[in-house]
């Protein structure tokens, strides 16, 4: 957990009584295919790189109970979790934030090796990524729950083509509080993870432990404990030390670095603050159009007034041609 995770959560109050039942999850039904990226592509260039939030509607302030103004805005944070190395490939997980609510999930994907960055999976609202494992080149799973006064609806984004598409496997057929406490894959197809129902505040609740036999796809219950589980250790997937993901408070930034030799070299950064959540500006007022006169018919020849002073010559008197 990074400084600011910590300096947030002090602000948190979680609340005695448990929520209202939520409806069935929805992430259940979501189809088996990539979503369109909310951002096309960052470039490392040495100054942290930006992951803006997309929108900040009247509606999303709503929904998340804030009270943004435009005199009087909400900040917002980019917070990163995890991070995960196959090869040249780096996965970063994490999310976006207000101290109040959380607006979303971000997945980071690189290919050569943090010059470049994209979002290959679309953001999930209230949604938080953490843990990432690749297994080789291909495979790899990411988890993630939901963030509403308490972690629920747990889920997994998998691949299997490197990070570059990703599906989203909802753990539970109906919504319920629990978060993946930890996962891990030992081939492309067996797995394990331990969910922790805990804060759900039931006194019933307990953990669970569930193995997958299709690579994340569907999940069996083995285990249910009042106390934590503990996974043999020869199952947990071995750390990459010459890869780290830290804060840096002086740049205000996330740093991602690799291990060269006693020294730590920077692959990418990216800041920690966003710009801040406020209303759209209202639109101007538009004036209306000035009314156009009415348009007069022309008057006939015959009813045109005579020039004053002049006379009209009776058809008799006028000269004929010779």
């Amino acid at each position: 957990m990074t400084w600011l995770s910590l300096a947030l959560a002090a602000q948190l109050v979680i609340p005695s009584t448990p929520p209202p039942p939520a409806p069935p999850n929805p992430a259940k039904a979501e189809p088996a295919k990539a979503e369109a990226p909310a951002i096309l592509k960052l470039e490392y260039a040495g100054k942290p790189l930006v992951v803006e939030q997309p929108s900040c509607t009247d509606e999303e302030i709503q929904s998340l109970g804030l009270s943004c103004t435009r005199e009087d805005p909400c900040p917002v944070y980019l917070e990163l979790a995890a991070h995960e190395v196959a090869g040249n490939t780096i996965v970063l997980t994490g999310n976006t934030h207000t101290r109040e609510a959380t607006f979303g999930s971000i997945l980071l994907l690189s290919e050569d090796l943090g010059r470049t960055w994209v979002e290959p999976h679309a953001r999930i609202k209230n949604g938080v990524l953490d843990q990432a494992q690749f297994i080789d080149f291909q495979n790899g799973w990411v988890a993630g729950q939901i963030i509403q006064q308490l972690p629920r609806d747990p889920f997994l984004l998998i691949t299997n083509d490197g990070g570059r598409s990703w599906r989203r496997r909802a753990l539970y057929e109906d919504a319920r509080v629990g978060s993946i406490e930890q996962f891990w894959f030992e081939t492309k197809n067996n797995g394990g993870l331990i969910v922790d129902r805990t804060r759900a505040g039931d006194p019933r609740a307990k953990y669970e432990f569930y193995e997958s036999q299709t690579g994340g796809t569907s999940w069996s219950l083995r285990e249910v404990n009042s106390k934590p589980i503990q996974p043999k250790r020869a199952k947990l997937p071995a750390p990459n030390g010459d890869f780290r993901l830290r804060a840096d408070a002086k740049l205000n930034a996330y740093r991602l670095e690799r291990r060269q030799g006693a020294q730590w070299q920077t692959l990418a950064s990216f800041a920690l603050n966003l710009s801040p959540c406020m209303p759209p500006k209202p639109p101007e007022p538009v004036a209306p159009p000035p009314e156009a006169s009415p348009e007069r018919e022309p008057t006939p020849p015959s009813a045109v007034p005579a020039t004053p002073g002049a006379k009209r010559l009776p058809p008799s008197l006028k000269k004929k041609p010779l």
